[in-house]
């Protein structure tokens, strides 16, 4: 080896010796727009970033299950935070990022050029119409998608709309969370799936906006949003839990063991600077304009959030 690339080798290798480390785990619909985050803030920073993107309950179950500990959770439900990890985990989370349900295609979807928000259901329901959803025990996007269906069959007044709606997404159309359904609906074995409008938007689908009756995307309809519940499965095997229908609402937390806390902090901070808010509002996520920050003991890095 030559004497230059012996030194960029030594180089290369001191440098990471001497980085930080920061585990994150990261809801799938983010994947996407937040890697330049992450790339930008390794680099700035001299930190080696491991990220698990999945379905925001396989990475819960990473920790109450498998008890393997991230330094930053990023996860598509701010409700799994109270309902699976306080107070044994964390002692808060924080609320950033909202979103809505779609209905998202392409133009080889089948029927593609009919398709209007007024008639989707009927197209959807048509017997040569392939639609995916994701699994509800596994991501949020999932049960979101049933609540939607139940929301859907009062909204319009049709009774078994919900029951239809969910036997023309069969099982063999599941994928495991947002990102896996959405490269399956690009790669033409999907005509149609119940999407986010973030990652529709981010990867450059065609989608039909819902009414904001069904959506789970308007913070004032939360009492009507909450008449919608279903059964997945819970945080331990064998077990159950319910979830109720609410306004979408992205979440994070440092949880209080995270083996490397200090360039976990230095994240919050870096993902709160506007800068960084504006940079994601440009990838189709929409960030709250501060952190509402829930529970107790969070760290200053969070302190332009609003205590609740």
């Amino acid at each position: 080896m030559a004497a230059p690339q012996v030194t960029r080798f030594l180089t290369t290798m001191l440098t990471h010796l001497l980085a930080d480390t920061l585990v994150i785990y990261l809801a799938a619909s983010l994947n996407k727009p937040i890697q330049p985050v992450l790339d930008t803030f390794a680099a700035r920073e001299h930190v080696i970033v491991q990220r698990e993107s999945g379905a925001t309950l396989e990475h819960i179950r990473k920790i109450t299950e498998l008890h393997r500990m991230p330094d930053v959770l990023l996860l598509a439900d701010a409700d799994v935070f109270p309902k699976y990890l306080v107070p044994g985990y964390t002692s808060w989370f924080a609320e950033l990022a909202r979103n809505r349900m779609v209905v998202a295609f392409t133009p080889r979807s089948k029927h593609a050029n009919e398709i209007t928000p007024a008639n989707w259901r009927t197209i959807l329901q048509r017997p040569d119409v392939e639609v995916g959803r994701s699994d509800p025990n596994l991501a949020p996007v999932g049960y979101r998608t049933l609540l939607l269906f139940q929301l859907a069959e009062r909204h319009y007044r049709q009774p078994g709309l919900a029951k239809s709606l969910l036997a023309h997404a069969p099982a063999r159309n599941i994928r495991p969370n947002a990102a896996e359904l959405a490269a399956l609906l690009e790669a033409g074995e999907l005509d149609y799936i119940y999407e986010y409008q973030s990652v529709a938007e981010s990867k450059g689908l065609r989608f039909i906006s819902l009414p904001p009756e069904i959506d789970l995307g308007d913070p004032s309809r939360a009492k009507e949003y909450a008449t919608a519940s279903v059964r997945i499965r819970g945080a331990t095997p064998g077990s159950e839990t319910t979830v109720t229908g609410q306004p979408i609402l992205y979440g994070l937390t440092v949880p209080t063991r995270a083996p490397h806390r200090a360039p976990a902090l230095r994240f919050l901070a870096y993902l709160g600077s506007p800068a960084v808010r504006a940079q994601l509002r440009a990838a189709h996520v929409d960030m709250l304009a501060h952190p509402i920050v829930v529970g107790t003991n969070a760290p200053a890095e969070l302190a332009r959030g609003n205590d609740r």
